[in-house]
């Protein structure tokens, strides 16, 4: 009988909770603390009631001793694999659900039939994680001996191209055909499923094809700094200059994913000193680069840099001061506090990164293994601190992008298809091996779409090195 396949990972960090898979006939539940579950559905035409009826429904629920959290659910269709119904539908439907002591994130990926090596069962992640929105508190509080070591201590949490969480000013872009033409010229992917059809036709799925290649992250920053992120990097730029002088949207600086404007730069910097504001212990890096930004979007000077900080700055009153990349090396935790340099803000720094772009285009993450197997504290000698990439670019895959876009809805993005396979390899790997890694050095660990897993697996590993 027809069936399609759900592939279900699953982390837990906090006691008393459970997550549990359903489909017609099956149900598989989790309770394992900081263990990462891979589990495979099947929605079967067998356990569907109606002769004539082929559509089953899956579903999760997360519960905290007994107490139910979350509940999503999907209908899909077993003989064409389409959605039906449901809430999981639409990325902008899973944003992550956040209390005062838990946080569930969910990512759902709505899997074709295996076309361009993309995995032909849906994907569903889904992890249960503490609140981290003080987790530098909690591990280093004001005047405990884990508060007098360095900051180079840490592990920090990154949500990989921050800025690229909204289509917002994509879609005002694309009210036009500005953006469009733009990026023929300038994003060879864009350009490669654009030559497949004609122009108009371009236009009217320009946003899948956008929302394929750009979109990383899901939910609003004041959610992912909750989750438990420390870390951004953000690409600042103006519009390209075959855009800007028209003025679609304001004239501002925004996050530049090549010449997709994504964040504006001072609602980052805005939201990012809100949360530190409200979290007095909190500590929040930033650097600024751009790599990968076309050189007709100008970038901001010294003064408009100053600008904006000072802007963001002002309403604390000389509560959070900007710091810089020698205070993230050489302080401790209480000196950036004493000193209330909580956002530590720096330029093009050469740190030692583990992406490539040939490690990192994968579809199954087994090469950005192979990276990670190659570290070692030689290898980050001499550096400032070390980035370990853990998000797939499988965007740098033409064939990969041109079917998700041609096949795309709202949940076909094929960065949700690497997300949850990449992750259950790549993070148990850091869970595992980071005690390789020099313990003196900063480490970052990056990810797209980014969730509880990365943020425990790296607040454990900083609970460890302060100790």
């Amino acid at each position: 009988m027809p069936s399609k396949g759900i592939q279900c990972y699953s982390y837990i960090g906090v006691e008393g909770c459970q997550v549990e898979f359903c489909v017609p006939g099956n149900t598989v539940s989790k309770n394992e603390l900081h263990t990462f579950g891979n589990d495979h559905l099947e929605i079967d035409k067998k356990f569907i009631h109606g002769h004539f009826n082929f559509t089953g429904t899956f579903s999760f629920k997360v519960t905290q001793n007994g107490n139910q959290l979350v509940f999503e659910s999907i209908e899909v269709n077993v003989v064409t694999g389409n959605l039906e119904g449901g809430n999981l539908k639409s990325m902008a439907n899973q944003t992550s659900i956040i209390t005062n002591e838990v946080i569930v994130t969910y990512g759902f990926y709505d899997a074709g039939t295996g076309a361009a090596d993309l995995p032909n069962r849906d994907q569903v992640w889904v992890t249960v994680t503490p609140n981290h929105s003080a987790w530098m508190a909690r591990l280093a509080p004001p005047g405990s001996p884990q508060a007098s070591k360095p900051f180079s201590k840490l592990f920090l949490p990154a949500a990989h191209d921050i800025g690229m969480n909204t289509m917002q000013s994509a879609d005002a872009l694309l009210q036009g055909s500005c953006l469009v033409d733009v990026l023929t010229h300038v994003n060879p992917v864009f350009a490669k499923i654009a030559g497949m059809m004609t122009h108009d036709a371009v236009l009217a799925i320009a946003p899948n094809i956008i929302r394929g290649l750009a979109i990383t992250q899901k939910d609003t920053l004041a959610s992912i700094l909750s989750i438990g992120a420390r870390y951004f990097e953000f690409r600042p730029a103006y519009l390209h200059n075959a855009i800007r002088p028209d003025h679609p949207i304001p004239d501002e600086l925004y996050f530049s994913h090549s010449a997709i404007p994504g964040m504006q730069y001072d609602e980052f910097l805005h939201d990012t000193v809100e949360f530190l504001m409200q979290n007095p212990d909190e500590i929040v890096v930033v650097q600024l680069r751009w790599d990968g930004v076309p050189g007709e979007c100008a970038r901001p000077n010294d003064e408009d840099l100053a600008k904006y900080l000072d802007n963001a700055l002002a309403p604390t009153n000389g509560d959070i001061v900007a710091g810089g990349l020698d205070d993230m090396l050489h302080s401790t935790i209480a000196g950036l506090r004493d000193q209330h340099k909580r956002l530590v803000l720096f330029v093009n720094s050469d740190s030692f990164s583990t992406y490539t772009d040939e490690g990192n285009a994968t579809l199954d993450g087994d090469s950005i293994i192979a990276e990670l197997d190659a570290l070692s504290p030689e290898k980050q000698a001499g550096k400032p601190f070390t980035n370990i990439q853990c998000q797939a670019t499988a965007t740098n895959i033409p064939q990969v992008v041109a079917y998700s876009v041609l096949a795309a809805n709202a949940s076909s993005s094929c960065l949700l298809a690497t997300k949850p396979m990449c992750d259950s390899k790549t993070l148990p790997w850091i869970q595992q091996n980071a005690g390789r890694l020099d313990g003196d050095q900063l480490v970052v660990v990056m990810n797209d779409f980014f969730d509880g897993a990365t943020a425990d697996v790296c607040v454990e590993w900083s609970r460890k090195r302060l100790e």
